[in-house]
């Protein structure tokens, strides 16, 4: 049995805070990592997405400034993504609220006037995206001077995005004493410089990889038209028990939702505009086999873990081969195998070809249409016999 938040030093209103919301025990990197983030020390903290990494450096940041003074910018939280900042920021507001804390994400793409105006009614706890973090800073809109906590989520993504002069330039400017957490899936290159020069004497903490390799699933291309993905999808999670398809946006996941059940598909779309009690449902009917299907984005998807999904669907292919394999990951789970399907449509195929070149998977891409037969079997299908 996993260790109780309240043996590792999280306070009483937190536990309490978590218990009401399920958590009773913590995830391994939260059991390796609470103890010294607590005790004010900086942590390197290598894990895969979805291993509860959140907690890890939220529970500390949150406990240690509940007596910290109001109305300022104490903590600043680094995420690569809009949809991962609103993701943490979800999870933490329950806890930030237990003692008193305000949190905010800001992120591009949404209106900064109405960022600026949230910070100026007095945020404790700010969420960010490097490149908004900046456009705040310069324009005087916020300050870092008062930042005790400074996390970095998700180094290894942000490295891959090339925001790392941005975090760099923002990490720079923050000059008082402070603590640094830093979470990441790997810790080589330009994470290992971060790690050198921004944090002082980290304690390392590292979660075994359970992730999934390319040799342990069945890998299948097929080129799709616009018109009839909806379709496709049909046939294939119609020959399966469970499916789980993803897409790059919420409204392609809604809409595919909506396609699917017109199709006589039972779906639910998972993302991060939908309440956690939605989620939760969708993703319960799905484990019980009441569901065919999930549709998620990348982000929503982190921490779900259902056994025998047979299928995964790449309705958008992904930007990386770190995202391929992490969604792939969902299928050939617990020893088990499973199939993961990219759709390509027509002016994709150089980009999936590059994905394949990374992945060295040397798999043809083959042309289908809806009424295939062979989209009912796709696991036992040869693509370089087609």
């Amino acid at each position: 049995m996993s260790t109780s938040f309240a043996e590792l030093g999280v306070s009483a209103p937190l536990v309490e805070t978590l218990t009401a919301r399920g958590f009773t025990h913590a995830f391994a990197i939260q059991e390796l990592t609470l103890a010294d983030a607590l005790a004010g020390h900086d942590v390197c903290g290598k894990a895969q997405t979805g291993s509860g990494k959140t907690l890890a450096f939220g529970i500390p940041t949150i406990q240690l400034l509940a007596d910290a003074p109001r109305g300022k910018v104490q903590a600043l939280m680094l995420v690569p993504t809009r949809e991962l900042a609103n993701q943490v920021v979800e999870e933490l507001i329950p806890l930030a609220k237990a003692v008193g804390l305000n949190c905010l994400a800001v992120y591009g793409g949404a209106d900064i006037e109405k960022q600026i105006a949230k910070l100026k009614k007095g945020v404790e706890v700010v969420v960010a995206t490097p490149g908004r973090m900046i456009d705040l800073l310069e324009r005087g809109e916020v300050t870092v001077s008062d930042v005790s906590r400074v996390v970095i989520d998700e180094a290894d993504r942000m490295a891959d995005m090339g925001f790392m002069p941005q975090v760099e330039w923002i990490l720079r400017r923050i000059e008082g004493e402070h603590q640094t957490l830093l979470f990441s899936a790997t810790l080589d290159g330009a994470t290992d410089g971060l790690v050198r020069r921004y944090q002082t004497n980290p304690k390392r903490h590292e979660v075994e990889s359970s992730e999934v390799t390319v040799e342990q699933m069945t890998h299948r291309f097929i080129t799709v038209h616009k018109m009839d993905q909806a379709k496709v999808v049909a046939a294939i999670v119609n020959s399966v028990s469970r499916t789980m398809v993803f897409c790059n946006t919420k409204r392609m996941c809604d809409r595919l939702s909506d396609d699917l059940g017109e199709l006589g598909v039972s779906s639910q779309p998972i993302h991060g505009d939908l309440r956690q009690r939605q989620r939760e449902k969708a993703l319960g009917l799905f484990s019980e086999g009441k569901l065919q299907a999930l549709v998620a984005t990348d982000v929503a998807a982190r921490g779900i873990h259902v056994d025998d999904v047979e299928v995964v669907i790449h309705f958008d292919p992904p930007d990386d081969h770190k995202t391929y394999l992490h969604r792939s990951g969902r299928t050939a789970r617990a020893g088990g195998s499973g199939v993961a399907i990219t759709f390509v449509l027509w002016n994709q195929e150089l980009d999936v070809k590059r994905l394949q070149k990374r992945l060295e998977l040397d798999i043809p891409i083959v042309e289908m249409f809806s009424n295939d037969a062979r989209l009912t079997d796709l696991a036992n299908w040869d693509p370089t016999k087609s």
